[in-house]
C-alpha cells in the first residue's frame, strides 16, 4: 500500500469510523474510571493504592507504544491491531472481576499493554488509507474523539455506577472493541508487499527497561522517595546501552531515517513539549478552580472540558492552514495560541471566576489542537509506508513521555512553592479542596491559603508557559514549504 493508491481503497469512511471507535474506547478509559473510583474503593478498599490504578495503565501503555509501532511495520497493521485490542478487551473483562485493589492494578497493567497498540495503530491505519493531502482533515476527526471522550466519560461513568455495578465501566469496552475489529477485518486491506524483517528483541527489552524506569520514576516520584535515584540510574544505563545497540544492529528499533529527518525530530520534540505543557492545565487548573475559587468538581471538569472542545475544533482547522501555508506556519500559529493561553493563566486571580479559567483552557486547547495535528501529519507524510507505524508511535510516545515529565516537574514546583510560602500548614491544597476541612478554616486562614496557593500555582503556570515558548523552536524546525524536508 502506498500513498499513490490510498485514494483507491473503498469503504474509507467505514475504516475511519472503526479507527475512531477504537480510539474512543481507549481514550474514555481514564475519565470513566476516575468517576467510578469512589465506588470501587468502597467495595475493594485499598485507598493507599489509588494512584497506581491510573499510573500503571499509563506506564504499561507508554512502554509498549514504540514496540507495537515497529511490529506494525513488520507484521502488518491488522494483525498487531487485533493483538493489542484483544489484550485490551481481555484486561477490561478481568478488571470487572477484580476481587481486590491489588488484582485491579494487575489487570489494569494488562489492559495498558493492549492500549499501547490502539492509539498509534488507529492513527497509522487512517494515514495509510488517506492521501497526504487528506490526512490533516481526517486527523481532525480522530482528535474529536478525545474531546468527546473527555466530555462523555465522567457523565457515562456516573450514570453506570448509579444504575449498575462498577464492573460495567470496564465491560462496556467489549462490544465497542469487537465492532471495531469486525469492521477492520471486513474492510481494511493489508499491504500486498512483504518485507523480511526481524523484531529487535534486545533493543525492545532495553527500551522497555529504560522507559519503565524513567516513567515510573516520574509518575511516582513523591511515593518512591530516594528510590527515584535508583530508577533514574537504571533508565540512564539502559538508555545508553540501547543507544549503543541501535548503532550496531542491522534492524534498529528506531530506523535511522527518524533521526536523520528534521521533520521527524521536530514532530517528536514538539509532542514532547505539548505533552509537558498540557499537564499544567489538565492536572493543575482543576486545583485552582476547586482550591482557590472554591468551585465544585463539576465546575472544574466543565472548565477543563473547554480545552477538550477547543482541541478537535482547531485540529480540523489545521488542515486548511497547512494547505494554504506550510507546516511551519501552521505550527507557529498553534504555538502562539498556546503561549497566549499559558501566559493568560498567569493573570488569573482569586476573583477571576470559573468562566475566565474556562476561556483560557479553550484558548490553550486550540493551540494544542493545531500544533499536535501539524506535527503528526508532517511526520506521517514524511515517512514511507514501511516505517510509518514506528514514526507515528514515536510521536505518540513522545507526548506520553512529555506528560509524565510535565507532571513530575510541575508537581515539584508546586510542592516547593507551598513549602516556602506555607511552612506551617500541612497539605494546604487538601485543606482547601475538601469541603469539610475548608469549612473549619477561619476567614483569615482561608484568605491566607487562597493567596499563597494561588501564588504557588502561578509558578506552575509559568513553567507551562516556558514549555509553550519552547514549542516555537520545534515549529521552526519544520520546512518553510511543503516540498522541503
Amino acid at each position: 500500500m502506498t500513498d499513490n493508491i490510498a485514494h483507491q481503497i473503498t469503504h474509507r469512511p467505514l475504516i475511519l469510523i472503526a479507527a475512531m471507535l477504537a480510539m474512543f474506547m481507549a481514550a474514555i478509559e481514564v475519565t470513566i474510571v476516575a468517576t467510578a473510583m469512589p465506588s470501587i474503593i468502597a467495595e475493594l478498599g485499598g485507598f493507599s493504592q489509588f494512584g497506581w490504578v491510573f499510573s500503571i495503565y499509563l506506564l504499561t501503555q507508554a512502554v509498549c507504544v514504540p514496540i507495537y509501532g515497529r511490529l506494525a511495520d513488520i507484521w502488518g497493521r491488522k494483525k498487531v491491531f487485533f493483538l493489542g485490542t484483544s489484550l485490551f478487551l481481555l484486561g477490561s473483562v478481568l478488571c470487572g472481576f477484580a476481587p481486590s485493589m491489588t488484582w485491579l492494578i494487575l489487570f489494569r497493567a494488562f489492559q495498558g499493554l493492549g492500549a499501547g497498540a490502539i492509539m498509534p495503530l488507529a492513527s497509522t491505519i487512517v494515514a495509510d488509507v488517506y492521501s497526504p493531502q487528506e490526512r490533516a482533515g481526517v486527523q481532525g476527526w480522530l482528535s474529536s474523539v478525545w474531546g468527546f471522550a473527555a466530555i462523555t466519560g465522567p457523565l457515562t461513568g456516573a450514570w453506570i455506577v448509579l444504575h449498575f455495578n462498577w464492573a460495567v465501566i470496564f465491560w462496556v469496552n467489549v462490544p465497542i472493541g469487537i465492532i471495531s475489529m469486525l469492521m477492520l477485518a471486513r474492510w481494511l486491506p493489508e499491504a500486498a508487499e512483504k518485507h523480511q524483517h526481524r523484531l529487535n528483541i534486545t533493543g525492545s527489552a532495553l527500551l522497555m527497561i529504560a522507559v519503565t524506569a524513567l516513567i515510573g520514576a516520574l509518575l511516582q516520584a513523591e511515593r518512591l522517595g530516594a528510590w527515584v535515584v535508583l530508577l533514574l540510574a537504571v533508565a540512564v544505563v539502559s538508555g545508553g546501552l540501547l543507544y549503543h545497540h541501535e548503532r550496531q544492529v542491522k534492524e534498529p528499533l528506531f530506523p535511522l531515517a527518524i533521526w536523520r529527518s528534521r521533520i521527524q525530530l521536530a514532530g517528536n520534540l514538539g509532542n514532547l513539549i505539548i505533552g509537558a505543557a498540557m499537564m499544567g492545565i489538565s492536572a493543575f487548573l482543576p486545583t485552582w478552580i476547586q482550591g482557590v475559587d472554591g468551585g465544585t468538581p463539576l465546575q472544574a471538569g466543565s472548565a477543563l472540558a473547554m480545552m477538550s472542545i477547543g482541541w478537535p475544533l482547531a485540529s480540523s482547522l489545521s488542515g486548511r492552514i497547512i494547505a494554504r501555508t506550510s507546516y511551519r506556519i501552521s505550527a507557529l500559529i498553534g504555538s502562539l495560541l498556546l503561549i497566549a493561553g499559558c501566559g493568560a493563566l498567569l493573570l488569573l486571580q482569586a476573583e477571576s471566576g470559573i468562566l475566565t479559567a474556562a476561556a483560557m483552557a479553550f484558548l490553550i486547547g486550540t493551540g494544542m489542537g493545531i500544533t499536535s495535528t501539524t506535527f503528526l501529519v508532517a511526520v506521517q507524510n514524511d515517512a514511507s509506508y514501511h516505517i510509518r507505524g514506528i514514526c507515528t508511535a514515536s510521536v505518540m510516545f513522545s507526548r506520553m513521555l512529555g506528560s509524565a515529565l510535565g507532571t513530575a516537574v510541575m508537581g515539584a514546583v508546586l510542592n516547593y512553592n507551598l513549602l516556602q510560602r506555607l511552612p506551617d500548614f500541612r497539605d494546604p491544597v487538601q485543606q482547601m479542596m475538601s469541603p469539610a476541612q475548608r469549612a473549619l478554616l477561619t476567614d483569615d486562614a482561608l484568605q491566607l491559603l487562597r493567596q499563597q496557593v494561588a501564588g504557588s500555582l502561578h509558578g506552575v503556570f509559568f513553567v507551562a508557559l516556558l514549555f509553550a515558548l519552547a514549542c516555537v523552536l520545534a515549529a521552526r524546525m519544520l520546512p518553510r514549504r511543503q516540498s522541503e524536508g
